[in-house]
C-alpha cells in the first residue's frame, strides 16, 4: 500500500521458462524487473497467483522450504559481487557448501573445481581487493555454480564492469549455459546483451510487453 492506495509491482505476468533456456529480462527502472527476479529466486513470494519451480509449488512453501530451494537449486550472481573481503577467492566460493553441511576437504575440492570452470585457479588464494572487477565477478559466478544449481539468476552482472570485461563475463555465461545446460535468467539494462540471449522478456509498469525469441 502507498498513501492508502494499492501498488502492484507486477500485474498479470505469466510465462514459462524451460530447462536449459537462456532468458534476459529488460525494462526501465520501476518496471518490475527486480520484483520478478526476487520471486523467481524465492526471495519474495507473490501476493497473488502461483509460481512453480521444476514442478514444485514455490508460492506455497514456508521460509525453511524456501531457504532449502535457494541453497540447492539456485545460484545468484549480483552486480556488486557480494564477496567477503577478508576471505580468499577459494573460501568465498566454498562458503555455500558450509551451509549444506559438507566437510572441509569436499568443500575445498568442489570450490577448486568451480574456480577452474571460470579460469581462476591461479587466483584462488587472493582476496577480493587483490582481484580485478572481472575476476571478482568470476569468483561470484564460481560461488553460484559450486552447489551445481539447475538455475542461475544474474542481476545486472556486467553493471560494474567496463564493456570489454562485461562481454567476457557474458561469453562465460553463454558457455556455461551451452555446456552444462544450466537455466540462465539475466536482468540487464543493456539491450545489446539482451539480444544475445535465446529469449527476451521486456517489462513496463509491472507487465510483460514483449516476450520473444531472439533471432
Amino acid at each position: 500500500m502507498m498513501g492508502g492506495a494499492r501498488l502492484d509491482a507486477l500485474r498479470d505476468v505469466s510465462m514459462d521458462i524451460s530447462d536449459g533456456e537462456y532468458v534476459s529480462i529488460v525494462g526501465p527502472s520501476g518496471s518490475g524487473k527486480s520484483t520478478l527476479m526476487n520471486i523467481i529466486g524465492c526471495l519474495d513470494t507473490p501476493t497473488a497467483g502461483s509460481y512453480h519451480l521444476a514442478g514444485d509449488l514455490v508460492s506455497g512453501m514456508n521460509d525453511e522450504e524456501l531457504a532449502a530451494v535457494r541453497s540447492r537449486r539456485i545460484g545468484f550472481v549480483f552486480q556488486t559481487f557480494n564477496l567477503l573481503p577478508r576471505m580468499t577467492a577459494l573460501d568465498n566460493v566454498a562458503m555455500p557448501l558450509g551451509y549444506a553441511g559438507l566437510g572441509r576437504a569436499e568443500r575445498r575440492e568442489r570450490a577448486c573445481a568451480a574456480l577452474e570452470l571460470v579460469q581462476l585457479t591461479d587466483r584462488r588464494d587472493h582476496r577480493p581487493s587483490e582481484l580485478s572487477g572481472g575476476q571478482r565477478q568470476r569468483v561470484a559466478i564460481a560461488r553460484a555454480l559450486v552447489n551445481s544449481p539447475s538455475l542461475i539468476l544474474a542481476d545486472e552482472p556486467t553493471g560494474n564492469l567496463d564493456q570489454k570485461v562485461g562481454r567476457e563475463i557474458i561469453t562465460l555465461f553463454e558457455k556455461l549455459n551451452a555446456d552444462r545446460a544450466v537455466t540462465l535468467i539475466m536482468v540487464t539494462h543493456d539491450r545489446e546483451l539482451a539480444m544475445r540471449s535465446a529469449r527476451r522478456v521486456e517489462l513496463l509498469d509491472g507487465g510483460v510487453v514483449v516476450n520473444v525469441v531472439n533471432q
